[in-house]
């Protein structure tokens, strides 16, 4: 019998408790699934799933508590060799290699962008709530504290105020820090040293101390994690000078743009949709510059600009439509600030027609932006724009409510259907 045991969720742990169980006896998950929440001594975490396979029996209920190590759930027959070989996988974080390419996913790219610039430069430090020891709460980042050691790779108090302030501070005195905000949701708690200090220190110094923070977090809904741990925080830091934002939706991206962001000298916002983690591509290991949008696909009739997650759904919704006779152009933006204004403007000339895809709310978001520079850049050539974004609402838990709440491909095809028809 092949045993799911309790994690290692942060690095005081002995015990957790299993608040909700994601997935019942039966049921088949891929790599990367959430799996069940747990209340560890510090917070509730996901604990996502290490390999396909199927679940068996429960042996820990909701409610219920198991040590660390402990059985919690059988897994179906055919699983025990994926599963050791995942469990193995990630207690030894990736050697540093710039080039081959590879199909890796994108939890393993990022692992790896951080790795490679840790050993590339010895003032990249890397620190946050869970991120060492424990590898992270969505499994992104093991192996990196015992390959770095408690000097540059670290774990921190639950503080975001700290974090962002640790980081300020380190920066300005010569390293470069890489923090990790568990949930966007929680950059509220930052917005003091990330707008009114990191945001402005190089212009306030007259150009003479650069600030090169990098701040990853986990972003976006369809987890079924609720109001507060599904937000797009993307739009809320868009309006600020002197910060970057980084928004990858593929493996390759991933890495690239990370590696990016950490040259930068600037304070840079590295979002990573938690519905990407599983997600394999291939990579190649090239530097990815911040503020280079890409056309992941040629079409003619109506350009659909996207980052990160909708960027495969409108992907989706462009093959549905190949049946209709439409030709779907597809913009993966990569970075929200900079903006790649030429690479959307060019495509909308070609096409005359695009529709922004956001996963955030109508009002306000970056959305709204992508059409100011699209009238301001080719207007002559629109014959129809428009967003399809979320409603002004907080995300719904209830799954059949987040997964209508969400602009996913059924949507996008249907409102672009109904725009060319």
């Amino acid at each position: 019998m092949t045993e799911l045991t309790m994690p290692k969720l942060s690095d005081s742990m002995e015990e957790a408790t299993i608040t909700r169980w994601l997935k019942s006896p039966g049921d088949a998950f891929a790599r990367g699934e959430p799996l069940a929440e747990i209340d560890t001594d510090k917070a509730t975490v996901v604990y996502e799933a290490e390999t396909d396979g199927v679940l068996g029996s429960i042996l820990v209920p909701e409610g219920g508590t198991a040590r660390l190590g402990e059985p919690i759930a059988t897994l179906g027959d055919g699983a025990a060799a994926n599963v050791a070989a995942a469990t193995t996988s990630r207690d030894v974080a990736p050697a540093a290699n710039g080039g081959g390419r590879r199909r890796i996913d994108f939890r393993t790219a990022i692992r790896e962008a951080l790795d490679e610039e840790l050993e590339r430069d010895d003032r990249v430090i890397f620190f946050g709530e869970d991120v060492a020891i424990a590898g992270g709460v969505f499994a992104a980042t093991p192996g990196l504290y015992e390959k770095y050691g408690e000097e540059r790779v670290f774990d921190t108090p639950i503080s975001e105020l700290a974090l962002a302030g640790a980081a300020f501070g380190s920066a300005v005195s010569g390293l470069r820090p890489v923090i990790e905000i568990m949930f966007g949701d929680f950059l509220t708690l930052t917005m003091d040293s990330l707008v009114n200090q990191a945001s402005k220190y190089w212009f306030l110094t007259q150009e003479q101390v650069p600030v090169p923070i990098v701040v990853r977090s986990v972003v976006g809904a369809g987890g079924r994690f609720g109001a507060i741990h599904s937000q797009m925080p993307a739009s809320w830091l868009l309006g600020i000078p002197g910060i970057k934002i980084a928004c990858p939706s593929t493996p390759a991206d991933a890495k690239g743009l990370l590696k990016a962001a950490i040259r930068d000298d600037n304070p840079v916002l590295f979002f990573e949709h938690k519905r990407l983690y599983a997600l394999e591509g291939d990579v190649d290991g090239d530097v990815v510059p911040l503020g280079s949008a890409k056309v992941v696909r040629e079409g003619s009739d109506v350009t659909v600009v996207a980052a990160m997650k909708s960027v495969h759904d409108a992907l989706v919704a462009a093959d549905e439509l190949v049946g209709e006779g439409i030709s779907v152009e597809v913009v993966d933006v990569r970075t929200l600030r900079p903006l790649d204004r030429t690479a959307i403007a060019a495509s909308v000339e070609k096409t005359g027609r695009v529709a922004v895809v956001e996963e955030g709310p109508v009002t306000g978001g970056w959305a709204g932006e992508v059409l100011a520079v699209v009238v301001e850049e080719a207007l002559g050539s629109i014959d129809d724009a428009w967003r399809i974004a979320t409603p002004d609402s907080p995300i719904p838990y209830s799954p059949p409510l987040e997964d209508a709440f969400l602009p996913g491909p059924e949507r996008i095809a249907a409102e672009i259907l109904g725009r060319l028809r």
